[in-house]
């Protein structure tokens, strides 16, 4: 049988997909017996093929953005039929980082289901779902996936973003659920298996740089206008300061970030001018070969 890893990407997450890439190999004792491929969302036309039309995500009809942050996540429905529907796969964000050995999952007893995932409990106003950011498959059970044409349904209104990527659309019984350590959000323990920075705001690679992904909007209410010209003033420029990446919570994921990419340049993997190009993007923060170097010393 054959066992694949898949890491989507674009232009903005590339440089964490290769860190996520070396992560999955350094970490398992069974490196031999599995693939790693990147899927960059620029080697797929059907993803540019409705930039600026309308699609159904939810209660609202959002335009469809080239350079959003995560316009790749349609490519997490691609690796069954890339496969031609046979073997094992497992598929993960570019943000996602194995501190475990992955060949425990890509092996594991799937019960008969046709993938597995991590279930997400209810956060603030979200309601439980089914997490497709880490999912294990099997191929052959999954011959009903065809990204690119539910891809181009989502403009028709045929399908719905967020059910789609929710995996609504899958029977109850055909999907199980493994242990959240192998998609533990923003969660590093000795029991984390795969360490996902999903928290966008805070990815430890992007702080001080510009937001570049949609911003889920919610309703506000309103503000009194306060007896203090000053309060009123420093509340405005607070509300209309550009939105920028916070710094993580916790430094132990920050450190295992910067550690691999420090590995990764050592061992020739990733070199230098491609960071820098990465931070002239804004893609990776301006700091990062200093933090890099602060470490190895």
């Amino acid at each position: 049988m054959e066992y694949k890893v898949f890491i989507q990407t674009n232009d903005e997450q590339y440089l964490g997909a290769l860190i996520a890439a070396y992560a999955l190999k350094r970490n398992s004792r069974h490196a031999d017996k599995f693939g790693v491929e990147i899927m960059h969302s620029r080697d797929y036309p059907w993803l540019q093929s409705h930039i600026g039309e309308k699609f159904l995500r939810g209660a609202e009809h959002r335009v469809w953005e080239k350079d959003d942050l995560q316009s790749f996540t349609p490519l997490r429905f691609t690796p069954p039929k890339s496969m031609n529907y046979q073997g094992r796969a497992v598929l993960i964000d570019p943000d996602c980082f194995a501190v475990g050995d992955v060949w425990e999952l890509l092996t594991r007893d799937m019960q008969g289901k046709a993938l597995m995932c991590r279930w997400r409990p209810p956060f603030k106003d979200l309601e439980g779902y089914r997490a497709s950011s880490v999912m294990l498959l099997d191929n052959a059970k999954l011959t009903h996936w065809d990204a690119e044409k539910t891809f181009h349904e989502l403009f028709t209104f045929k399908k719905d973003y967020m059910k789609w990527i929710k995996l609504e659309y899958e029977p109850e019984d055909t999907v199980g659920f493994f242990e959240p350590e192998w998609n533990d959000f923003d969660n590093l323990t000795p029991a984390t298996k795969i360490l996902h920075n999903t928290y966008r705001r805070t990815q430890p690679w992007k702080a001080g740089l510009p937001v570049d992904f949609t911003v889920r909007l919610k309703p506000k209410k309103a503000k009194p206008f306060p007896a203090n010209i000053v309060k009123a003033v420093k509340r405005l420029v607070k509300e209309t300061k550009p939105d920028v990446y916070l710094r993580h919570p916790d430094p132990k994921q920050e450190q295992l970030f910067f550690t691999l990419l420090g590995e990764c340049l050592e061992k020739g993997i990733i070199d230098v001018d491609l960071v820098k190009r990465e931070m002239a993007a804004n893609h990776v923060r301006h700091d990062a070969l200093e933090l890099v170097q602060r470490r190895a010393a």
